[in-house]
């Protein structure tokens, strides 16, 4: 059946390296919103538009009432459809390569859904005042999507054949364990934050109260360490078994950028949690994200396709094989 995106790829064939750096388009958006939204809150204006999806109720844009929130708040709103637009450019490119790589397709796909589904939850941040848990929610949604637009990125650059691992199965489950001990300190700090000092309003925002600031914060502390822990194992172990260049660069690379986190982390807590550190560490959290996530992706390898054949008979030829 011949439809839009089919007659499109008759007459485009965008090469490997656009469809990369479409992908590589959507990670860089998905930070920047991550980035953005934290300094709609950490400016107090994540009721500068105090309803969803008008900006006053009676005009989609601020008005000169809405003030400079109103403006602040409005530009994260408006740089959701740049997302979009990133998302919709790696679905394309996807979509129109030769040879068509369907499961590439499905990941654009999964991060259009995901941002149609944080917009919405955007706007229901708003509709209940900032409620914390609902931003919360917000935050790691938009963590979500930076999550899949890394995988998205990272299967770009290679092929669809059967996966191969490089190192032994014990190996792999930790870079797995590590990933999802870095989630856990993710979603801790995000609780952290739910019941600090930045509510992204000057009105009586509700903050989570179901334990102290000081308690969730050593919680989070206490995901740090482990994380350190966890990622200078990798490195120590990475070298010991003589895993591949890339898997110990991104190792390393995890290692480092969590040591910067975690002294901007403990710099912000005794300095009472300045709005530019605040927003620094939140970038910080997208960046150790996005290494973590490489890790494992770094220990196995798929066969590339042969160029210029179509994604059906690739896979019957390598069944075959």
């Amino acid at each position: 059946m011949r439809t839009p995106f089919s007659l499109l790829a008759e007459r485009w064939q965008p090469s490997p390296v656009i469809v990369r750096r479409a992908a590589m388009s959507a990670v860089v958006m998905a930070v920047v919103i991550v980035v953005t939204g934290g300094a709609v809150r950490l400016t107090g204006s994540g009721l500068g538009c105090h309803t969803w999806p008008t900006c006053n109720g009676e005009s989609i844009t601020p008005t000169p009432a809405n003030g400079l929130h109103g403006k602040i708040e409005f530009t994260n709103r408006t740089l959701t459809y740049v997302l979009c637009a990133a998302v919709g450019w790696f679905i394309l490119a996807a979509r129109c390569s030769r040879p068509w790589r369907n499961s590439l397709t499905k990941w654009g796909w999964a991060q259009f859904w995901v941002v149609m589904s944080n917009a919405v939850l955007g706007g229901i941040t708003v509709l209940v005042g900032l409620n914390p848990y609902v931003v919360g929610a917000h935050m790691l949604s938009a963590l979500a999507l930076l999550w899949i637009a890394v995988l998205s990125w990272e299967r770009s650059k290679e092929g669809d054949g059967p996966v191969r691992p490089l190192v032994a199965e014990p190996l792999r489950k930790l870079s797995y364990l590590l990933v999802g001990v870095t989630w856990a300190l993710v979603a801790a700090g995000t609780l952290v934050t739910g019941a600090g000092h930045h509510p992204g309003d000057s009105s009586d925002v509700p903050r989570i109260a179901w334990l102290s600031y000081d308690q969730l914060t050593q919680v989070h502390a206490d995901f740090v360490f482990l994380t350190v822990g966890l990622s200078l194992a990798m490195v120590f172990i990475l070298g010991a078994v003589k895993a591949p260049a890339p898997a110990k660069a991104r190792a390393r690379e995890l290692f480092l950028v969590l040591l910067a986190q975690a002294v901007i982390g403990y710099v912000q807590y005794f300095t009472d949690a300045p709005e530019i550190l605040v927003g620094i560490h939140m970038l910080g959290a997208s960046l150790v994200l996005i290494a973590a996530v490489r890790i494992p992706l770094a220990l196995r390898t798929r066969g590339e396709l042969p160029a210029g054949l179509p994604a059906q008979e690739a896979a019957l030829e390598t069944a075959a094989a």
